[in-house]
């Protein structure tokens, strides 16, 4: 579904990602999990074809997102940790957007968004501007839209930051539904309890480097990362 292959991002003099290698396989939860300013960030937009990066391949479904990046972009979707929306559009209007640019029938949007929309509680607020929306409706409608074309690779950056306990419940969810019908889920998070309960497998990266793979128990047997784990704990709180 998607393998990152050597891949290298590089800022200045600074590798915000170095020379990482995953790959993540259908019906596969993966977390990506490290502090603020690891280089989660920096992969996800990479790997949604947002940023160029300096050396390695991304495939997703065999195609490269350096050379065929409209045929990948077609099986993905990407939500961000601050959705930056078209505030002036109202919710529905902006749901029917990019239901245009994935091309999705009449029939199949309206269903989708009545039955997400219903699943958030947030029916009764798509006639509203996306400006009065507070940080938690938005980060629901960019979850309804990531929704809409039915993508076999979903990428999130921290997705459960803004939400309630019932959207964070339902959304878990849906990322298991997802998979259980053989996409793929690739989401970065800090807080290692959401990981231990809801990955298949999980990867640690620190300062750009990929530093462990694998399911959460492995990498949890793995006394060498008592210290890893221990700072992350610590920044979670």
């Amino acid at each position: 579904m998607l393998n990152i292959n050597h891949l290298t991002k590089v800022y200045g003099d600074k590798k915000a990602v170095d020379d990482l290698t995953l790959h993540i396989q259908p019906g596969e939860i993966y977390g990506f999990i490290g502090h603020n300013g690891a280089g989660k960030t920096t992969t996800l937009k990479s790997v949604a074809g947002i940023l160029q990066f300096d050396a390695g391949e991304i495939l997703i479904g065999g195609k490269s997102i350096r050379t065929d990046p409209l045929a990948c972009k077609r099986e993905i979707a990407y939500i961000p940790d601050n959705p930056d929306l078209y505030d002036y559009m109202s919710g529905i209007k902006y749901l029917n957007f990019i239901a245009d640019i994935f091309g999705v029938d009449a029939k199949a949007r309206q269903d989708r968004i009545r039955q997400y929309a219903d699943l958030f509680e947030l029916t009764g607020d798509l006639a509203q501007p996306i400006a009065a929306y507070s940080h938690g409706m938005k980060q629901k409608l960019a979850i309804i839209s990531a929704w809409l074309h039915q993508p076999k690779l979903i990428i999130m950056d921290e997705p459960f930051v803004g939400l309630d306990p019932k959207a964070s419940h339902l959304l878990k969810g849906m990322m298991r539904e997802v998979c259980d019908e053989g996409g793929a889920i690739f989401f970065s998070t800090h807080v290692l309890e959401v990981a231990e309960k809801l990955c298949d497998k999980v990867a640690i990266i620190k300062g750009g480097k990929l530093i462990r793979s694998g399911t959460m128990e492995e990498v949890r047997g793995d006394d060498s990362l008592e210290a890893v784990f221990l700072e992350l704990e610590g920044e979670s709180c």
